[in-house]
């Protein structure tokens, strides 16, 4: 594979990637960004652990959906990050318009 076909077959996995986001974001709660990673999820836990004088976050979520175009399955149940950098968690707003209920 040439490094051109390559970086082609990268473009479209990405620009599925986006419109798969965009087809789920609605319905999450949270956008949480790691170092490495960036998730949506529907409960996020962050604590701060020291360990041997080192501080660094648990972060752990529930029903979750991880940007990743390297991945066969991006939905997770459950994920648990540790990291000693930086975790931005930010809530998502409401939808304007909620599903009628059955």
């Amino acid at each position: 594979m040439s490094a051109e076909e390559l970086e082609k077959y990268e473009t479209e996995m990405e620009l599925t990637l986006y419109r798969e986001y965009r087809d789920v974001v609605k319905i999450f709660k949270y956008v949480v960004e790691t170092d490495r990673r960036f998730y949506l999820c529907n409960a996020v836990d962050v604590k701060a652990r020291t360990e041997a004088g080192d501080v660094f976050f648990e972060v752990t979520m529930s029903d979750a959906w991880v940007w990743d175009i390297y991945r066969p399955a991006r939905f997770a149940k459950t994920v648990k990050v540790l990291t000693f950098k930086d975790v931005n968690v930010e809530e998502l707003a409401a939808p304007d318009m909620e599903p009628p209920d059955s």
